[in-house]
């Protein structure tokens, strides 16, 4: 174990470190974050609508729909303004959080990665209409006329342009564009900041000005390269460059994110690092979010919609039953410990730790236990939630507990954050009680062996 835990340590360990440090990373993560009231304030209002329109119409009570048709629109508005735009929304924050990390000004940083992820969007909306009978001739030729195709005499289709697709690129399946040509815009725009290619205004002008005047040169010279690689791939293909980003870059990624080899690793990782006093989640965040987090936002706008999941596996599976009560599923190491412990400092440890531990904070146990490089408790600490994420894995992907759909807050206690993630699915309860039920028993061998390690002077 000592060596093990050495080689970790030299070469691992080290490496994560420099990871977790990454400037852009560390952007990266603060963006995702920063998105977080817009994420919330849309998750309340797909859970709301749920409630108070998908549910009672399934049971019948549509005198109840009815009545609250006004508290649906509205859910309907907040929902468009965040869930339904997160990728324009995302690409405003890794502006902001990528050009503070160079020390540029982050307003300006802000709005040239949303400006760069907004040029590449397409432009024209096409629609189709099936009509019951055949068209006469002419009214054929005064479609085709007016621009407009029919297609088998029945079938009208029609595009115009100045239509941004709003369901296809501005929610979550936009994001990989927007993460693209907001590094691309943002560190242009950065790096040409400080080279000092800026119009230098006089001391006497006011600071606002003089840094709208300063960025100017840098965020139009990054913008027109966005412009260029967007005009050029697109007349090369023929495709516009966010539809080929979707297609080849970000599916395949979310393909690969739901089988259970990837899911495995990411716990795996994740709790290695905490093992090591790292923050395994940050450090793991611009795979969870960029990758797990994309496919919520689907799966969210998917719900809200109507429309069949996409994804059984998200970002919001980790934390619903992956690690309820923290990192580790530590909530069941403190109700073992407050049941077989013999040892006064651990269960002194265990009563402080326990009520953070039901809002899943559980910094006090991982450092006050300690957790953190205790080699008698590092394999539960990893085992317990590759197991919990085995069970969850398993019992999502054979439709036994509905997939999350609704991202639910952190501090969520568990049983109750799984019920409101998978939109109100009860079984989501039982699932997480057999998981914190195995982590128990994981957990609580190693208390026991606890009570025989003597206690330092």
């Amino acid at each position: 174990m000592n060596g093990l835990m050495n080689w970790l340590e030299k070469y691992i360990i080290p490496v994560a470190s420099k990871i977790g440090s990454q400037k852009h990373l560390v952007a990266l993560r603060d963006a995702f974050i920063a998105t977080m009231p817009a994420t919330m304030a849309g998750s309340v209002a797909v859970l709301l609508n749920a409630f108070f329109r998908d549910f009672p119409t399934e049971w019948g009570w549509l005198g109840f729909v009815e009545f609250m048709k006004p508290v649906v629109a509205v859910n309907g508005f907040v929902w468009t303004g965040t869930l339904a735009i997160m990728a324009v929304v995302f690409s405003m924050t890794l502006g902001y959080n990528l050009a503070k990390a160079y020390n540029v000004d982050a307003l300006s940083g802000a709005v040239v990665s949303l400006t760069a992820f907004f040029m590449g969007l397409t432009q024209t909306a096409s629609t189709a209409l099936t009509l019951d009978g055949e068209l006469p001739k002419k009214a054929i030729s005064m479609i085709t006329a007016a621009g407009g195709t029919v297609t088998d005499g029945n079938v009208i289709s029609a595009e115009a342009w100045g239509f941004f697709n709003f369901g296809k690129h501005m929610g979550g399946t936009g994001l990989f564009t927007a993460i693209i040509f907001g590094f691309i815009a943002t560190i242009i725009f950065s790096k040409l900041m400080l080279a000092k290619i800026t119009i230098k205004m006089p001391d006497s002008v006011p600071p606002a000005v003089a840094k709208a005047f300063a960025a100017i040169i840098p965020a139009t010279v990054a913008l027109y390269i966005c412009g260029i690689i967007n005009y050029g791939f697109t007349t090369l293909t023929g495709q516009p460059i966010i539809d080929w980003i979707t297609e080849t870059i970000q599916t395949p990624l979310l393909a690969l994110s739901q089988g259970f080899g990837a899911v495995i690793l990411i716990v795996f990782l994740v709790h290695l690092l905490w093992f090591f006093g790292i923050h395994g989640t940050n450090v793991m965040a611009p795979v969870l979010q960029t990758i797990y987090g994309s496919a919520m936002t689907t799966n969210m706008n998917a719900y809200q919609r109507k429309e069949m999941i996409p994804y059984k596996w998200v970002a919001g599976s980790f934390e619903a039953f992956v690690w309820p009560g923290g990192a580790g599923v530590t909530l069941m190491l403190i109700v073992a410990i407050l049941i077989f412990s013999k040892r006064a400092d651990s269960r002194t440890v265990g009563k402080l730790a326990l009520g953070p531990g039901i809002f899943n904070i559980n910094e006090p146990v991982m450092f006050g236990m300690p957790i953190v490089l205790n080699p008698l408790y590092m394999i539960p600490f990893i085992l317990a939630p590759m197991a919990t994420a085995s069970v969850a894995y398993v019992a999502t992907m054979a439709g036994l507990v509905n997939p999350v759909v609704v991202s639910v807050i952190w501090v969520m206690p568990a049983g109750i954050s799984g019920f409101l993630a998978t939109g109100g699915d009860w079984r989501a309860i039982i699932l997480t009680l057999v998981n914190l039920g195995v982590a128990l028993v994981i957990w609580m061998p190693f208390v026991l062996a606890a009570n025989k390690v003597p206690l330092e002077d």
